[in-house]
């Protein structure tokens, strides 16, 4: 089994504009690495979904004819056939890595997971190394046309998912958007999410906050552009060969 000693990248599904026109085809790249780059192409070979909502609520599954890629960047390919809001997903296989204790350390605060930190120092394990699988959910929400539909609080039954409460694309700067997170169907508390938005090429406003009870997180929409919401899940496995497991999901859209 091949180990590989640097954690996996962010995934995000990113479109150069979520609003688009009917019948018009649709790049949405999937970046490997940051919301602004990709360091690789993701193979059709290491998806285990991809899934496209349409506004009136149908699923339908893209072909690997409809995954093209660069050195670089994956692009998702779809033509939207009617008006209304979006939803696209890809979800990978379990990968498998490792980590120097040290270099172990250091990661978790870094990537919102301090709670392991914590557990690696409550039972004096801070100075073992870590071998963990990861696997990636990934969501992207966008609009085409003027009419708004309902579509866009679908789930797509993922491991990990995102349910934004209400629709982006109804939405402004200034206003806020509720986000259901799920794990397995059901409410995560207490998860730790990441959000932020690009504009104008530069980075802005990220910040973190831990769900409710309920797995749920209120994001204040201060300022227009293209918004992300991240988080990763991990939990200790009781594995001969592995440590811990953790699960990423990421969910994208624009705000005008």
């Amino acid at each position: 089994m091949l180990f590989v000693s640097v954690f996996g990248h962010d995934l995000f599904l990113k479109l150069d504009s979520y609003f688009v026109r009917v019948n018009q085809k649709v790049s949405i790249s999937v970046l490997n690495g940051t919301f602004q780059e990709s360091e690789g192409a993701v193979a059709f070979a290491r998806l285990t979904d991809m899934s496209v909502v349409s506004p009136s609520g149908t699923v339908s599954h893209p072909l690997e004819k409809d995954l093209t890629k660069n050195e670089t960047t994956a692009f998702l390919n779809i033509t939207p056939k009617e008006a209304g809001s979006y939803i696209a997903g890809i979800s990978t296989m379990w990968r498998e890595s490792a980590l120097p204790a040290d270099e172990f350390n250091k990661y978790l605060p870094a990537e919102g997971i301090p709670d392991i930190l914590e557990n690696r120092t409550r039972d004096g394990e801070l100075d073992k190394d870590a071998k963990y699988r990861y696997s990636k959910y990934v969501k992207t929400i966008f609009q085409a046309g003027n009419k708004t539909t309902d579509s866009y609080n679908t789930s797509l039954g993922y491991a990990v998912e995102m349910v934004p409460q209400q629709n982006p694309y109804k939405l402004k700067k200034g206003a806020s958007l509720d986000i259901l997170c799920l794990k397995d169907g059901k409410p995560l508390a207490g998860q730790i999410v990441t959000t932020g938005y690009e504009v104008g090429g530069k980075m802005m406003g990220e910040t973190s906050a831990r769900t409710d009870k309920d797995g749920m997180i209120k994001v204040k929409l201060i300022g227009a552009g293209k918004w992300y919401a991240k988080f990763i899940n991990m939990v200790k496995i009781d594995d001969p060969k592995l440590n811990y497991e953790s699960k990423w999901a990421t969910l994208t859209f624009e705000i005008k």
